[in-house]
């Protein structure tokens, strides 16, 4: 009698890790959409952390550092390496945005504690405030028409095996956060230079929406510029102070991350 074997195969489930990774990615890309406020962007600045974590424990597979060490995909590990790169120097840009503006912030908070609505200290430590949110801006805007030519790569690249192809989603994802991060400490003018980063994204925000968005970096400039009284501004101030609290420590979060991940990298290429 002819023996029947009974086939027991069944399409593979992928790993729980990478199931997690694309969940964190799909809520990320939904919530691009939506309007950028401090809420919105620290929230997004914690999926970013969970996403990253997800990349991390994708690194330590066995199975996938054999595949990025393989010598067919040693380029493609080399240009995740330097996309790593990009994604901490951004990241470190806006460290510096942010305490750039929290060190001038507590200063002009200390002057309108110690001397209160003396006019001549309170109109020299204003300017002084409004002078460093605009180097801030202009160091914002620099940086952006200096990488958006090689974020914009990330769109062109073609496909290749699936741990590569997730790590570019990651970076793409990772640069539309930032945007929206360096975005909303600049204010709204600053976003043109990286249309093309949300068109790869494919983000369906509205422009004049946008434009229209008011957030606490931009309304302290606001009230300091048309100031009355150093109490008529104190509630703004208060406000901005703990929305840069906020994403200060999720971004702190965030690099110990994205550090993390560069050094996997760099292991699974040296070994």
């Amino acid at each position: 009698m002819a023996s029947h074997t009974r086939s027991n195969s069944f399409p593979s489930r992928p790993h729980p890790i990478i199931e997690e990774a694309n969940k964190q990615l799909c809520r990320l890309r939904s919530s691009a959409a939506t309007s950028t406020s401090s809420s919105s962007i620290s929230h997004k600045l914690s999926g970013l952390e969970n996403l990253h974590d997800c990349v991390e424990r994708l690194l330590q597979l066995p199975l996938n550092q054999q595949a990025l060490a393989q010598e067919k995909h040693q380029k493609c590990t080399n240009e995740l390496l330097d996309g790593s790169l990009r994604l901490l120097d951004v990241c470190s840009i806006a460290k510096e945005a942010l305490q750039q503006t929290k060190e001038c912030l507590q200063d002009l908070q200390s002057i309108i504690r110690r001397r209160g609505c003396e006019s001549g200290v309170l109109t020299s430590v204003v300017r002084r405030y409004l002078a460093s949110r605009k180097m801030v801006k202009k160091t914002i805007q620099k940086a952006m028409v200096n990488t958006r030519s090689s974020f914009s790569s990330l769109n062109k690249e073609t496909e290749s095996i699936s741990i590569v192809n997730m790590l570019r989603n990651v970076e793409a994802i990772t640069l539309t956060v930032f945007e929206s991060l360096l975005s909303f400490i600049s204010g709204p003018k600053a976003s043109s230079s990286w249309s093309l980063v949300s068109k790869m994204m494919q983000s369906k925000r509205v422009a004049c929406e946008e434009e229209a968005e008011i957030n606490e970096f931009a309304e302290v400039d606001a009230a300091l510029k048309s100031l009355k009284t150093a109490y008529s501004v104190q509630n703004q101030l208060n406000n901005l102070e703990s929305c840069i609290q906020d994403q200060e420590e999720g971004l702190e979060c965030l690099f110990r991350q994205l550090i993390k991940t560069r050094v996997s990298l760099l292991n699974i290429l040296n070994h």
